[in-house]
């Protein structure tokens, strides 16, 4: 049995695309105009998602209580017209419907005004703007909440109750520019922490040299050189009560320095890694560091023991400070929260996570209840005692 073989016609790519849009559009080409058929069941939810979303605050009111109607029927009583009738025209001609032609009566018939009738007009027209309520006031008078002369107040608009003050920013003194007065060099590594004598007189300074110099704030010379600690000198703090100068570093440690005889008197262990920040009470006699860790201690100055260990954050805890009044201890961390602590008690008091990245610094207001931390992400400003916040201070580009 033969069988024929018949050539098979191989086509381009092209003709086969351009046959393939041709048979959709011979298929297609009879509905081509025609609208999409609506839904009726979205349709019907469409229009109840737009009446709750618009109309949600009256919607649904309550029959108004009884002295809600007298003194709507008191207030529709005393509205009548003020002044003489006066009808203001315009040059154009308006029908009084579609299709309907003009007569006499709906011709345009300018007339000049008096000055009274002006005014009359000015203050019907001010009088309608005040008495259009809104949906809060609306909602709160039919629900009976008010009494009648607070109902009174906000059927004319809430903004007749409270008025509103224009935003007022504060504006800083001005001072001279600042102008850079002397470069002191002596480190052989980063500075990575400094702390100024309150009496104004000398300041100290630590650097991943593991030293700490003191050096004379008029005319930066170098006054002392300290050494003990084994690894980078990451935070300092001068005493204001005794000749103290406290110190911590990356190797775990937290000494005190005795600045009349220049040596260490008393060491602080109890730090499982690196020590990253240290404040001094403003009034007690304790100490208090926070590191790596994750945990903030406190110390009492002249027994070295350890009061209260203050654990909660999940990474390092990078700064810390001391005031006076409650919280008495604030700590920020790499966690990107910040903790507000009971000293008393040795517990959290509050946590404040509006940052997003690590708390890198912090820093109190020496006048106001007020306090700043720093982060990658932005600087913001909080408020005494319960850490409410105030606002972001932008303007870093990095």
């Amino acid at each position: 049995m033969e069988v024929d073989h018949h050539p098979v016609l191989k086509h381009s790519l092209h003709t086969l695309v351009f046959r393939s849009l041709k048979r959709t559009h011979d298929m297609f080409l009879s509905d081509e105009g025609k609208p999409v058929p609506e839904d009726e069941s979205a349709l019907r939810i469409k229009i109840a998602c737009k009446v709750h979303d618009e109309h949600k605050l009256v919607k649904d009111l309550p029959p108004p209580t009884e002295a809600v109607a007298k003194l709507a029927a008191k207030t529709l009583a005393s509205n009548k017209p003020v002044g003489p009738q006066v009808h203001v025209t315009t040059g154009h001609a308006y029908p009084s419907a579609p299709g309907v032609p003009l007569s006499p009566g709906t011709e345009a018939k300018p007339r000049p005004l008096s000055n009274e009738g002006i005014q009359s007009v000015v203050e019907e027209i001010a009088m309608k703007k005040r008495e259009v309520p809104t949906g809060a006031s609306l909602a709160e008078i039919h629900r009976g909440t008010r009494d009648d002369s607070q109902a009174l107040i906000l059927s004319r608009g809430t903004q007749q109750l409270v008025p509103r003050k224009a935003l007022m920013t504060i504006k800083p003194e001005w001072h001279a520019p600042w102008k850079l007065m002397r470069v002191i060099s002596g480190h052989l590594g980063w500075v990575r922490s400094i702390s100024v004598d309150p009496s104004n007189e000398w300041f100290a300074t630590g650097s991943g040299d593991r030293t700490i110099k003191l050096w004379e704030l008029s005319t930066g010379r170098l006054k002392l050189t300290l050494t003990g600690h084994i690894s980078s000198v990451r935070g300092l703090a001068v005493s204001p009560r005794q000749p103290y100068l406290f110190s911590v570093g990356e190797d775990k440690q937290v000494k005190c320095w005795d600045l009349e005889q220049n040596k260490v008197v008393r060491h602080y262990h109890g730090h499982l890694s690196g020590v990253y920040a240290v404040s001094i009470h403003p009034t007690i006699d304790i100490l208090v560091t926070g590191g790596r860790d994750a945990t903030a201690r406190v110390w009492d100055m002249r027994t070295k023991a350890c009061v209260h260990t203050l654990g909660g954050h999940t990474n390092t805890v990078a700064d810390l400070f001391t005031q006076a009044p409650d919280p008495q201890v604030v700590t920020g961390s790499h966690d990107s929260t910040i903790r507000l602590w009971d000293l008393a008690a040795g517990k959290t008091k509050a946590v404040l996570t509006n940052h997003k990245k690590s708390i890198r610094a912090l820093a109190n207001h020496p006048s106001e209840f007020t306090f700043a931390s720093a982060s990658p992400d932005n600087i913001k400003q909080w408020k005494f005692p319960d850490g409410n916040f105030l606002q972001n201070l932008s303007g870093h580009q990095a």
